[in-house]
């Protein structure tokens, strides 16, 4: 069997191996494998076709997959509550102290926490979360 059929065989595993974990790093592979597979149509030298697979991977992953992720070194994008709530200003609906407390955001009623009392009908801003119960702290009007 030549070389390059082996390396495109390779290549279309592991697109096969990304559908079935979707994790940016087989599509690396992949495309790595592809890439030598047309190398080695031109030259049939196994361990030469072996080496290149082998840097093109490696490059791949730690200069393709971070691009591929959507980040950049050293930046990550805030999902889930760190997104959609913190640094959010509310409105406090039921006293909040350190105890009890209650504010609304997006319509939503949430459990609420402060280090200062913080009467209702004030506004506040989110500050951090513990499960469902969500730390305040007042905004100087």
């Amino acid at each position: 069997m030549d070389v390059w059929v082996i390396f495109a065989v390779a290549g279309l595993a592991f697109v096969i191996l990304e559908m079935l974990v979707p994790s940016m790093f087989f599509l690396n592979l992949a495309l790595a494998g592809f890439v030598t597979s047309g190398i080695a149509y031109f030259f049939d030298d196994w361990l030469w076709c072996l080496f290149i697979f082998c840097v093109l991977s490696l490059a791949s992953v730690l200069l393709l997959r971070p691009l591929m992720l959507g980040r950049k070194k050293g930046h990550e994008h805030a999902t889930g509550m760190e997104a959609k709530y913190i640094g959010k200003v509310v409105k406090v609906v039921e006293d909040v102290d350190s105890f009890k407390g209650a504010i609304s955001i997006y319509d939503e009623r949430w459990e609420a926490r402060a280090e200062t009392k913080i009467k209702a009908g004030a506004k506040a801003k989110i500050v951090k979360y513990d499960s469902l119960i969500l730390t305040i702290e007042p905004i100087k009007e």
